[in-house]
């Protein structure tokens, strides 16, 4: 049986690295993947880019109303089908897509592999992460260190190299907004004991 898998972690825990290497191995045996990100993520355009410096064009990117199923359909067509389907920044994918991505699995057959961060800067899910938490069939969280040297587990954002606890929960556009790993600890340092959202603007 197919399974849908979803592999998470804190902003620069490797995710895009290990999606690539997952399509190289794929590949190197012979079997044809596709490659999908949700077209919200702006960051590259059309393309997956590892912090490496690797980068690879996507197959088809995901709208907000789109059924993912429908759009995978199409495209495995046009190729003749695949062995797998990898998914970069699944957290924003709706719920109803995560749900499409399942149904993948278990109804089309096709193992779908998703990788994404759990929570925003505020500490609050993703509605594609909380999903994914909920319905795949294995959970595996990639690693990375914060600052200090403890696991990362939250994402902070900084608007002009200050960090900032309200806004939209997605600002990717923009050269003054950047992110960075933290542990429990300093997130807490930093936002003076804030956890969530006080008021959630977008």
């Amino acid at each position: 049986m197919a399974k849908l898998y979803f592999r998470y972690g804190a902003m620069n825990s490797g995710k895009s690295t290990a999606l690539l290497q997952a399509a190289f191995n794929y590949e190197e045996r012979g079997h044809r993947v596709l490659i999908a990100k949700p077209a919200k993520d702006t960051r590259g355009d059309r393309q997956i880019v590892s912090r490496l410096g690797v980068t690879r064009n996507v197959d088809f990117l995901v709208e907000a109303g789109e059924s993912l199923r429908e759009a995978f359909a199409r495209h495995s067509a046009a190729v003749g089908g695949v062995s797998c389907l990898l998914i970069d920044e699944a957290q924003f994918l709706t719920r109803a897509q995560v749900d499409d991505a399942l149904r993948i699995a278990l109804i089309d057959g096709v193992p779908v592999l998703a990788y994404g961060i759990r929570t925003d800067f505020l500490t609050e899910a993703f509605p594609g992460s909380a999903r994914l938490l909920e319905v795949a069939h294995s959970l595996e969280e990639l690693k990375t260190i914060c600052r200090c040297g403890r696991k990362a587990i939250f994402n902070s954002r900084q608007v002009n190299g200050r960090f900032v606890f309200d806004g939209a929960q997605v600002a990717i556009d923009g050269d003054s907004v950047t992110y960075e790993s933290l542990c429990g600890a300093c997130y807490l340092e930093e936002s003076g004991g804030m956890l969530g959202a006080t008021t959630l603007v977008g």
